[in-house]
């Protein structure tokens, strides 16, 4: 993929927007941009081969299943547009007001996209703040014209307020236009990319950087590995930049108001500039992480030592460690938290016999132990396998859909209804009955009254019978189901799952808030 059309069309001395580099990450992001050029459109751009894939698309995206539009390929972007908005000056290729419109991930239904889409057709599904679903790119004879077409199933049209909505910034294209403030193309190279929803006032923090996440694998691989705890908490990535200091879920949400001491303690570290991934966790009198006990605090409930365990170090005073080995970003990172006790701690790294160490981690009650490569880069994003998870008690992230009416003396409501995604589709994957108490239920019943739903979000029911362990939802059950819009994660441990896809004895653990429900698949070990 070249870049030389872009670069050709802009005079950079003029223009704010970043200049064309082919970037070799992988990362199946997607971006619309809502762009007020001469005319009005809808600029869709996919992440492929290095560059941004553009087309543009004069009367936006279809939603009705089969409905097309025009899109007309223009030329290939550079990655870091992905999160450009702003103003482009009058007289300037392009020159008018761009939105980011919708962004997120994108998947191709076929093994070689970009054979697919030298051929002219080309099969994806988006998974965005704005945009779910199917559609297709197939060529018309003129090459650069191209139809794209709804699949599938019909979505629901956006509104007119959520179409004049950033989905960067949350502001209109009016005030987007109002302000200066467009891309810094003076920015060195690591920090052109801005996270999301980052508010302007940050003083220049590090970009939000996508964690890297591990495969659960059934037994431990051969080769160079080190391996550390299990955490049972919430992930966070910690930034700093001088004054200026953050504390971000894995979903980029702020942490910084619900564990304002940890971000404390993240401004006191000596180094001016950094960003540290990490466990945020609640311990129990015997030292273990408890993931109810840090629900309980967050709650109010409880108030137990809280502590930031610190696994990796991603940046330090403007240098990008991403692409050093672990073992080598694990020593800077000792040489910045020292021998910290407080509530920043540095995660060990394990290295002796991993079938011993998966003993010793059984005895003491702990979750699992996670396994690096030790010439692991870090991937942002990605479960390539360079790190995995041996668990020892069986977890899952599940999505709650709805819920049954409480029984004898319990109130607010019985069980939960979760489940998972597959292949963009719901699916149920049984009730959850225990490990709430009072607080827990009336909480979750207040959050349930504005996400009531007429119908049922799992596309797997109902089931033709109950099953062995009375997991299954029959049509005479669903009867008596108040349904949810699919929006909540929760924690469940479990026994085992069923040979008919359900869990056996779940127990509710608490919500997750850093977890988005369409990221929620079934775990399963490789």
């Amino acid at each position: 993929m070249s870049l030389a059309k872009y670069n050709k069309k802009r005079d950079f001395t003029k223009t704010r927007e970043p200049k064309g580099n082919v970037d070799a990450a992988r990362l199946n992001r997607f971006v619309i941009q809502k762009h007020a050029a001469s005319r009005l459109h809808y600029d869709f751009r996919l992440e492929m081969a290095g560059t941004l894939k553009s087309w543009a698309v004069p009367k936006g995206f279809p939603y009705k299943k089969g409905e097309k539009h025009l899109a007309v390929e223009v030329e290939d972007h550079p990655v870091s547009y992905i999160h450009f908005e702003g103003t482009i000056p009058k007289g300037q290729y392009g020159g008018g007001t761009v939105m980011v419109w919708d962004l997120g991930r994108y998947e191709t239904l076929s093994e070689h996209p970009l054979k697919d889409l030298a051929a002219g057709k080309l099969h994806f599904v988006l998974d965005g703040e704005k945009l779910h679903g199917e559609w297709y790119l197939v060529r018309l004879r003129d090459e650069k014209n191209w139809l794209l077409a709804r699949g599938r199933e019909d979505m629901k049209p956006i509104s007119k307020k959520l179409d004049d909505t950033s989905a960067f910034s949350g502001r209109t294209m009016e005030a987007i236009g109002r302000t200066d403030k467009v891309w810094d193309s003076k920015r060195s190279e690591q920090t052109k990319t801005i996270s999301i929803k980052r508010p302007s006032s940050d003083g220049g923090l590090p970009s939000f950087v996508e964690p890297m996440k591990a495969r659960l694998a059934v037994r431990p691989p051969e080769g160079k590995w080190i391996y550390e705890i299990k955490f049972d908490g919430f992930r966070a990535l910690a930034f700093k930049k001088g004054n200026s200091t953050r504390l971000l879920s894995r979903n980029d949400k702020d942490f910084g108001k619900r564990f304002p001491d940890i971000l404390e303690a993240v401004q006191a570290l000596e180094a001016d500039d950094l960003i540290l991934d990490g466990e945020i966790v609640a311990l129990e009198k015997e030292g273990r992480s408890s993931f109810q006990l840090l629900q309980a605090y967050d709650s109010g409930q409880e108030k137990p030592p809280i502590i930031y365990y610190v696994f990796d170090l991603l940046r330090l005073e403007g240098k990008n460690l991403q692409h050093q080995p672990l073992v080598e970003r694990k020593e800077h990172l000792k040489s910045v938290l020292g021998k910290a006790t407080g509530l920043i701690r540095y995660s060990a790294s394990l290295e002796s016999n991993v079938n011993k160490l998966l003993q010793q981690a059984q005895r003491l009650g702990l979750e699992g132990l996670i396994g690096k490569k030790t010439d692991s880069l870090y991937e942002p994003g990605r479960r390539s396998g360079a790190w995995i998870k041996l668990k020892l008690h069986r977890e899952q992230e599940l999505v709650i859909g709805g819920f049954t009416d409480p029984e004898g003396s319990r109130h607010h409501f019985g069980s939960l209804l979760i489940g998972y995604y597959e292949k963009n589709r719901l699916l149920c994957a049984g009730k959850v009955g225990t490990g709430f108490d009072d607080a827990s239920l009336r909480s979750l019943s207040a959050r349930f009254k504005s996400l009531s739903a007429s119908a049922c979000p799992f596309k797997n029911l109902p089931d033709k019978r109950a099953g062995r362990y009375g997991a299954g939802i029959t049509p005479a059950e669903m009867r008596r189901c108040h349904w949810l819009d699919p929006v909540l994660v929760c924690q469940i441990k479990y026994s085992e799952w069923t040979r008919d896809g359900k869990l056996r004895q779940p127990v509710f653990l608490g919500l997750r808030e850093d977890k988005a429900a369409k990221e929620v698949v079934r775990e399963t070990p490789e």
